[in-house]
């Protein structure tokens, strides 16, 4: 019988997961078959198979895992890659067909590589399934009610150049108010450092490259790292320039 099997391509080219347009993209739920293994869920979703990791009766990530590939999937989300084994079978699921995605705890997109290197992941392997890395962070948002522009202090323009901001740039500022119970801050966003694997990338990660040049290579293919992402949102009066500094210090 011919396969019917959507390979991770194909799913990525219906849903335009990786469209230039701007606009938010989605993976739509009716289309495909999509099944999660999650430790705890956390939420609900219509149309998704999830299934809930139970260490004390042995049903870790991996066996969990094994369990929903015998189910013929699409589309597969790991909450967790925590150890080889786990990283094995995506990795072995992604190389027949699957789209899988998952989470992985690192500083930026490109440690990501390295980090499923350290844990055993052949390169050869990595190269040939990985599709992209999203590395995202929280940063807190001002409170519309008392924040207010002011003139960037002279150490504030040179950030605000390095971002990529004018000097003159105004940055905003909240001393807090009943509205944000007098934290200055109302409510999170994210952002974002997209890394979308091409040939040269994939040369890299096939020759075990390192994180300094996997970062340099994605730079020059347009990648925007996690400080430059959020400069839209100083130049929009959305959060502090303290606040994003704080969050990307280590970019």
């Amino acid at each position: 019988m011919e396969s019917t099997r959507l390979s991770g391509e194909e799913v990525l080219a219906r849903s335009n997961l990786f469209s230039e347009s701007g606009e938010k993209q989605i993976i739509p739920r009716g289309a495909v078959n999509m099944m999660t293994v999650e430790g705890p869920i956390e939420y609900a979703l219509d149309g998704v198979a999830q299934t809930q990791v139970n260490p004390r009766i042995e049903l870790d990530f991996a066996r969990t895992l094994r369990a929903i590939l015998r189910q013929d999937p699409d589309v597969i989300m790991i909450g967790e890659i925590r150890d080889l084994e786990t990283a094995q079978i995506a990795v072995q699921a992604s190389l027949t067909g699957h789209l899988v995605l998952a989470t992985l705890h690192t500083n930026d997109a490109a440690s990501a590589i390295t980090r499923l290197a350290d844990m055993g992941v052949e390169p050869y392997l990595l190269a040939s399934s990985l599709l992209g890395v999203l590395a995202q962070r929280l940063v807190r948002t001002l409170c519309p009610a008392c924040r207010a522009p002011a003139r960037p202090t002279e150490g504030e323009g040179r950030l605000l150049e390095a971002m990529g901001l004018p000097a003159a740039q105004a940055v905003f500022h909240a001393n807090g108010c009943d509205a944000c119970n007098g934290t200055g801050y109302n409510g999170r966003t994210g952002i974002y450092e997209l890394l979308k694997i091409d040939d040269t990338l994939r040369r890299l990660i096939h020759d075990g490259a390192g994180e300094l040049a996997l970062r340099d290579a994605a730079l020059r293919a347009g990648m925007q790292r996690l400080r430059a992402d959020g400069a839209r949102f100083i130049a929009e009066g959305r959060t502090s320039l303290a606040e994003l500094a704080r969050v990307t210090r280590d970019s």
